[in-house]
């Protein structure tokens, strides 16, 4: 067990503005990111930042700007997209369905 844990080194960066107050929301997201990927993640770092960013890097990719998006990432979608860069074999049950119209 110990040598998967060293052998792990993917890494989730959440880059978020102070000045917005979005600290919570950026904790709130990792946790769920920790919990999700306990066994995929050997760290994940928040980085206070100014000026209304909203980032979010998996192994150094940029895999969500709310700058370019214009919102902030539902939790489902970030959950896929941290998957598809680190895990892409992990199968997240009930985050993976897809919405009924």
């Amino acid at each position: 067990m110990k040598q998967c844990i060293l052998e792990m080194t993917n890494r989730i960066s959440i880059t978020y503005c102070t000045q917005c107050r979005w600290l919570l929301r950026a904790a709130w997201m990792a946790q769920e990111l920790l919990t999700t990927f306990e066994q995929e993640l050997s760290e994940l770092t928040l980085i206070p930042g100014t000026g209304g960013i909203f980032e979010v890097h998996a192994n150094d990719a940029l895999i969500w700007s709310r700058k370019e998006q214009g919102r902030f990432p539902d939790i489902t979608e970030l959950k896929q997209l941290v998957r598809d860069q680190i895990a892409p074999e992990k199968d997240l049950g009930h985050s993976d369905r897809k919405k009924e119209s």
